[in-house]
């Protein structure tokens, strides 16, 4: 898929929706969404779907999409998510403008929640958090209401002014609504409105003590933005009630927002929970949030996933009415396809062993005389032009590029065996040394000086092509290797908890490396191929520190082609 492909030409249940009322005149015409995340952890895969759903309708129909922090609970959330989340929003593509927040709104809010109390429709409950929820009842369960339901007005305002003024402690009280204990909506069954909690806030600081839940919080914010579609995932299905119920209590000057909900994206051999993400990082699974083996957008950024490529994927598999889980490698085939257009090839040998060509001239002092060969940057982009890479007596090839006594079918390098070296000569093994424990340490090979550049002028064939580096101008690296950080495509499923299935290798860091004189000069971030071996990102701190993105094997296409 190209990134002129992103060009959405298809449509979906929540494009109609958008057409239908931009027919009928819902909104006055307009079209506004928003995005808006809880600053309690950093973004992840899942946030990209949501992400291009709001941005993308927002822009196909000449509307704004605006960013807004849902932030109600002071004891989860930090300035340093609100940053985060900013960045690697903006990273994926997006400028959210000045962000919004739903504590901007915290007065506002707690006036309509008196305004509810005096219509009779909210009521402070004394009774603890355990108990209400108890006497919510269940499915085919009525339930039990409060014996505080009944409270006068002017006492509940009393009550409520007073959690407010910090005469309680926490949990002492809530605000509920007061709307159906028999509903089959259990999200209807008295919801609480407000609880008292004494964190320290991220932006009011000490200036509340109480806070409204997210169910209050949400929907006036949209009111008071202007907010036309309010886009959810299915989650919020049995909310959506409460979301109209609240609205409708309230004395709002426009059109109402309109809650649909759609289905949120989920990947094999992966979790999206914050909670459990959270949990990777303080148990020390992972080495934080940016951990390339966590799904979090800041660790895909550090682990080369092109940002386009991200967009591509959710425009790929588009909006729908039911949850399903789509196989990670479906992602790594975008990855691979973007990075195979725009990555520059390089050659690095991660398990070194030194190749000597006996035959190799010599200068008059007797150090081995050096050559450069003209290399392409990328096969894919002539644009991308050419490099210089040197060569000369003493190489290092991959230590699986070679085997003593090699099976049938082994066309890499062995005693006897004529190979070719990428871009310079073909070579010819004539024998090697071992260590005491028959470790292979240095291969001895001949040159053909007829087959510059690799290829034979008698036509001759040979069956392998192998990577190298220069001994005297290779750079050393550090190269980490992922594995899928679930065993399971399905993390918990059989036994309810995902950590079960957690892979403790999903890491392999190899010290020692070598790679060719250019890979010093990769920018942080940068993304190359390493050839024969994969596409490897160039950590942003950490100079010749490499991380593997994808490997260059299509499984996605096997996985396709076992289906069929």
């Amino acid at each position: 898929m190209t990134s002129s492909e992103n060009e959405r030409t298809g449509t979906d249940f929540v494009r109609e929706l958008v057409q239908r009322d931009l027919a009928e005149g819902t909104f006055g015409g307009r079209v506004q969404t928003r995005f808006p995340p809880e600053p309690n952890g950093y973004l992840h895969i899942g946030h990209a779907k949501a992400i291009t759903l709001d941005f993308e309708l927002a822009r196909e129909f000449g509307g704004i999409c605006k960013l807004r922090f849902d932030d109600t609970n002071p004891d989860t959330e930090e300035t340093s998510f609100v940053e985060g989340i900013i960045t690697d929003l903006k990273w994926l593509g997006y400028d959210p403008g000045e962000p919004l927040y739903a504590s901007d709104y915290f007065e506002q809010i707690y006036a309509w929640a008196e305004l509810l109390i005096t219509d009779g429709k909210a009521y402070v409950d004394d009774q603890d958090t355990e108990t209400i929820r108890a006497q919510r009842g269940g499915y085919g369960k009525p339930g039990i209401e409060s014996p505080h339901r009944t409270r006068t007005i002017d006492e509940n305002l009393d009550l409520f002014r007073r959690m407010r003024a910090g005469e309680f402690a926490d949990g002492d009280r809530v605000l509920r609504a007061k709307i159906d204990m028999q509903h089959e909506n259990m999200q209807l069954r008295d919801p609480v409105m407000y609880r008292i909690r004494r964190g320290h806030h991220h932006r009011t600081h000490d200036a509340w003590v109480i806070y409204p839940t997210y169910d209050w919080a949400h929907g006036q914010s949209d009111a008071i933005e202007g907010t036309t579609h309010s886009l959810c995932t299915l989650e919020f299905d049995s909310h959506r009630a409460l979301y109209d119920w609240y609205l409708a209590q309230l004395p709002l000057p426009f059109e109402k927002p309109r809650q649909t909900e759609f289905a949120r994206l989920e990947l094999t051999h992966t979790v999206t929970s914050k909670r459990k993400l959270a949990q990777l990082v303080a148990d020390g699974v992972v080495d934080g949030w940016d951990d390339p083996r966590l799904p979090t957008l800041r660790a895909l950024r550090r682990r080369g996933y092109p940002a386009s490529a991200i967009r591509e994927f959710c425009a790929f598999i588009g909006v729908a009415r039911t949850n399903s889980r789509h196989q990670i490698e479906l992602l790594e085939s975008f990855v691979r396809s973007e990075l195979n257009r725009t990555a520059l090839r390089r050659m690095a040998v991660l398990h070194p062993v030194k190749l000597v060509l006996t035959d190799w001239p010599t200068n008059p002092d007797g150090t081995p005389v050096v050559e450069h060969f003209t290399i392409a940057n990328n096969p894919e982009n002539d644009a991308d032009g050419t490099r210089q890479v040197a060569f000369s007596g003493e190489l290092h090839i991959e230590r699986d590029d070679f085997m003593a006594d090699p099976p049938p079918k082994f066309f890499r390098l062995s005693p006897g065996r004529e190979v070719r070296l990428r871009g310079a000569y073909l070579v010819t093994c004539t024998g090697f040394d071992t260590a005491d424990d028959g470790t292979v340490t240095t291969i001895y090979a001949t040159h053909d000086p007829e087959s510059k550049g690799g290829n034979a002028p008698d036509g001759r064939k040979v069956k392998s092509t192998m990577h190298w580096v220069s001994a005297t101008h290779a750079v050393p690296a550090t190269v980490a290797l992922y594995e899928r950080l679930f065993a399971a495509e399905v993390p918990g499923e059989r036994t309810g908890d995902p950590f079960d299935d957690l892979n403790r290798d999903s890491r392999e860091l190899l010290t020692g490396c070598l790679v060719e004189a250019a890979l010093g000069d990769t920018a942080a971030g940068e993304v190359v191929q390493f050839e024969r071996l994969g596409y490897f990102a160039h950590d942003p701190s950490e100079p010749l520190l490499f991380h593997r993105t994808v490997g260059l094997k299509d499984d996605w296409a096997n996985i396709q082609k076992r289906a069929t």
